[in-house]
């Protein structure tokens, strides 16, 4: 899947990836390559990008995300250090 990691002022994370866990409001889930198309809120905590070779994880301070086709979206409201 193509993933995407935005905050208002920056793009994070653009690239190609088999699965994300995200921090849900109610609790952490993952979408994998093909996941049904999905739009929820996101509380503060790391996010998850894993490929074949490696995983690049950010802490994120709250968000929305969106899987429409294949292509997930991740907007946050500011990425922590």
């Amino acid at each position: 899947m193509f993933v995407e990691l935005l905050t208002p002022d920056k793009k994070y994370f653009e690239g190609e990836a088999t699965a994300v866990k995200v921090p849900g409001i109610n609790g952490e889930f993952e979408m994998l390559d093909r996941h049904a198309n999905i739009i929820s809120s996101l509380g503060q905590g790391t996010v998850r990008i894993a490929n074949k070779a490696d995983l690049t994880t950010f802490n994120i301070d709250g968000g929305t995300i969106e899987m429409l086709e294949n292509k997930l979206v991740i907007l946050a409201e500011a990425v922590l250090d």
